[in-house]
């Protein structure tokens, strides 16, 4: 895989030497058990998957050379280029300015941008509509776009099963950049429906069923749908896609249960499900399903605590926090300032979006870590040394440095 050319404040020696000593012995990742870590009293279970991603990598490396290229030119993302806060605090360090908040909401009106300004285009990619306009101003979108290649795999997977006669359901949260992007694109070869979850799904096949009267679709569903959208005919044949950072197991579920209806529905058997449910298998990228693997396999290893690192708005973080807070007390910070002097911590419930802080139980010995796919090393690194300073470990925690790098 394509190395990248990341600036080094994100890297940090000790996770790569972790890294790359578990890559060398395990090259086909077929070992998705923890790395346990020896810190004086202290017994850490490293996630064997955490961290930057393909899409990730990628989109740094764009970014900080279109600054590097562009020193006397205005340089503007559309948006977060991805969920860590730290990296976009540095992008605007550097003099980069985001064009649109993570929602949407305008920040820089669009009649200040010019053709010669330089717009980057983020990881989640944008939609076909921001792009036709970035054209009209004279700006080429694909200059320094940092769309994931994995994005647009879902896209290319539903402009097919679109050229095909399906419906696209999309499951994702509405108002994420990816799955507006998504739908953005979708729509453009078939009627598209953007989903959030399984109870959504059962709505959706009582609509199916008839079960609900379609003209209540409408409402139930609003702003979720493209214009001209007819569940009369657009419900006949589906295919499901996802943003590529949710839990595998609740798209797989998903797109079960909607086959299953339609197999109920139109009374179909193995050799005509393909007249009205068109076979997408999964859309999770790969990083996702590895760090979502990585923390079901660390779950397994008996722990006081588990501690996820990430930005607080971000999906595939928030859903390796879901993975492990049905089995362990779990906190979801976003950096090391989190664990504080005093023996407290502030964690986030992505839940009910509170920011609460509590007691650090420095009796806890045992503690499960892992990140986002957007969480640099150097951040999973220095919450390791933040938890060894509050055990009273760093001694112990220099020795492990010194035995890895």
């Amino acid at each position: 895989m394509k190395s990248f050319d990341v600036p080094l404040q994100f890297r940090s020696a000790l996770m790569s030497a972790i890294k790359n000593k578990r890559k060398q012995a395990d090259k086909l990742k077929k070992d998705v058990s923890p790395t346990s870590l020896a810190i004086g009293s202290l017994s850490i279970s490293l996630a064997r998957h955490f961290g930057f991603c393909y899409g990730v990598e990628n989109a740094i490396e764009i970014a900080f050379k279109a600054v590097d290229e562009n020193p006397t030119k205005r340089i503007y993302l559309l948006s977060e280029m991805i969920h860590n806060p730290g990296v976009n605090a540095d992008l605007l360090q550097s003099g980069v300015q985001f064009i649109m908040d993570t929602k949407g909401k305008q920040l820089i009106p669009w009649d200040q941008i010019q053709a010669a300004d330089i717009v980057i285009i983020p990881a989640f990619g944008t939609t076909v509509e921001i792009e036709q306009l970035l054209k009209e101003k004279g700006i080429e979108p694909t200059r320094y776009e940092t769309t994931c290649p994995f994005v647009e795999k879902v896209w290319n997977r539903a402009e097919k099963i679109g050229q095909d006669g399906y419906t696209i359901i999309v499951h994702g949260k509405p108002q994420h950049e990816e799955t507006r992007a998504t739908f953005s694109h979708s729509k453009e070869h078939a009627p598209t429906l953007v989903i959030n979850d399984m109870s959504e799904a059962i709505t959706l096949s009582a609509f199916i069923n008839g079960e609900k009267d379609l003209s209540l679709f409408f409402e139930t569903f609003k702003g979720q749908y493209n214009e001209g959208f007819d569940p009369h005919k657009d419900l006949q044949r589906i295919g499901v896609v996802n943003q590529t950072t949710m839990l595998a197991s609740d798209t797989q579920a998903i797109a079960e249960y909607l086959k299953q209806i339609m197999i109920a529905h139109y009374q179909l058997n193995e050799s005509t499900i393909a007249n009205h449910f068109a076979d997408t298998r999964d859309t999770l990228c790969y990083a996702t399903n590895d760090n979502q693997s990585a923390v079901q396999a660390m779950l397994e290893t008996p722990a006081d605590m588990a501690i996820i690192i990430g930005g607080y708005n971000s999906s595939n973080t928030s859903h390796l926090v879901e993975l492990c807070e049905t089995k362990i007390p779990t906190y979801y910070i976003k950096d090391e300032l989190c664990l504080l002097d005093n023996l407290q911590i502030v964690h986030f419930n992505f839940h009910t979006k509170e920011q609460l802080q509590s007691a650090f139980d420095t009796s806890a010995k045992h503690i499960l870590i892992s990140a986002g796919a957007s969480c640099p090393d150097t951040v999973v690194e220095r919450v390791i040394a933040r938890i060894c300073l509050l055990h009273q470990e760093e001694v112990a925690f220099e020795a492990l440095k010194a035995s890895w790098i």
